[in-house]
């Protein structure tokens, strides 16, 4: 029966109007699903390693004057420096720098390669949440007697483009560098240990050698039993880093940024500008395309004004008529979100062999979470169209 009031109803139907509307859709929401899966796919790099559009971040220490340094003054925050800072407007979080207490020597050899280094050195440790880097390989146990390190990557850097190349010495990448283990001596209180360190990843946030948080409180607690660590430098999550206030107020408290930080922000700021612009472009081309839709379907319903008022005195029922619009209305919806998924699938995968060139891990996204969203999308959007589709057959009655 159905089929018999589908065949009375469509003779109005205009192929133009549907298929523009068609066409904007599908515009729409590839746009709108090419963004979030593009944003899915390079997620490590706003999530892990070399993140700089996750989360906006400074490193603020004291600035060191000679008058300073003359007369021993402190350059350690103290509590109510910290307390006063996360009291600012432009203070998400804070998370301070926690230094070594005890002496730390280390050596690094790498026999094959006619490499043996050693030195004092330091640690420092930050919150994990504050690192950049995956956090996978980042515990401690003291069972275990590996020390989990993070190095600044300029430190590799400095080596392979200054001291391996004036001696002539081979270069190290990451890879290899991760799979080097470091002999580690750590002395205090009367104590002296040795330990396994071990590289698992490279900073460009922070330019000291990390190690974990909790291996800092035991070795701090065991090697330095009553001393208390006090952060010469913090680390800030802001709202925004071209905020003013950021500028008037470290000035005001004689505190400096390293990096540039302040300076860098600006670009961040443009970047999420774009992001937003692009996804907001999507939105509007399927707002105008679903009015595009319901103009077609006011349109076809007018013209079958007298068809829709006769069927009803027919003994047709509001839903038996409606039927045929409300299956147009989401075959449509649902040919979008097909073709859209599948543009989107043949994008990622021209843009997923750039992009393992610059990304260090492979990405763990799919394409799942977009057909998901796509499918919400169309459901939504034919819901919307089918309420207001029997609303307007509803008046004719």
């Amino acid at each position: 029966m159905n089929r018999l009031i589908w065949k009375l109803l469509r003779r109005h139907i205009s192929g133009a109007q549907l298929c523009g509307f068609f066409l904007a859709s599908l515009f729409g929401m590839t746009i709108i699903l090419a963004g979030l899966q593009f944003y899915l796919d390079i997620a490590p790099i706003f999530t892990e390693g070399n993140s700089f559009l996750k989360k906006d971040y400074l490193v603020a220490s004291r600035k060191i004057s000679a008058l300073g340094s003359l007369t021993g003054k402190s350059n350690t925050f103290s509590d109510q420096d910290i307390e006063d800072l996360r009291r600012q407007p432009f203070t998400r979080s804070i998370g301070a720098f926690t230094p070594s207490l005890f002496s730390v020597s280390a050596g690094l050899g790498m026999e094959q390669a006619g490499i043996h280094l050693s030195t004092e050195m330091f640690f420092e440790s930050v919150p994990d949440p504050y690192m950049d880097i995956s956090l996978d390989r980042w515990h401690f146990t003291p069972d275990s007697h590996v020390i989990p390190i993070v190095i600044p990557r300029n430190y590799l850097n400095l080596y392979n483009f200054g001291f391996a190349q004036s001696r002539n010495l081979p270069k190290l990448s990451e890879g290899l560098m991760n799979l080097v283990q470091m002999n580690i001596r750590l002395s205090g209180n009367g104590l002296t240990e040795a330990f396994k360190g071990q590289i698992v990843g490279f900073s460009n946030r922070l330019n000291t050698i990390l190690v974990p948080q909790a291996f800092m409180d035991w070795a701090n607690a065991r090697y330095a039993p009553g001393r208390q660590p006090r952060p010469s430098r913090l680390i800030i999550e802001v709202n925004n880093l071209t905020d003013p206030a950021i500028n008037r107020y470290f000035d005001r408290r004689g505190y400096e940024t390293e990096s540039n930080a302040l300076d860098n922000g600006k670009a961040t700021g443009f970047l999420r500008l774009a992001t937003s612009i692009v996804i907001s472009i999507g939105l509007i081309i399927i707002i105008l395309a679903f009015y595009i839709l319901m103009l077609s379907i006011f349109l076809l319903l007018q013209k079958n004004n007298e068809k829709i008022l006769n069927l009803q005195l027919l003994g047709y029922t509001s839903k038996q008529v409606g039927t045929p619009y409300y299956l147009l209305s989401t075959g449509l919806n649902l040919a979008v979100w097909l073709l859209a998924v599948g543009g989107v699938a043949i994008l990622r995968h021209t843009y997923l062999g750039f992009l393992s060139t610059l990304l260090p891990q492979d990405s763990n996204s799919s394409l799942f979470p977009c057909i998901l969203i796509g499918l919400a999308l169309a459901v939504i959007v034919s819901a919307i169209n089918i309420e207001i589709i029997r609303k307007q057959i509803m008046k004719k009655n």
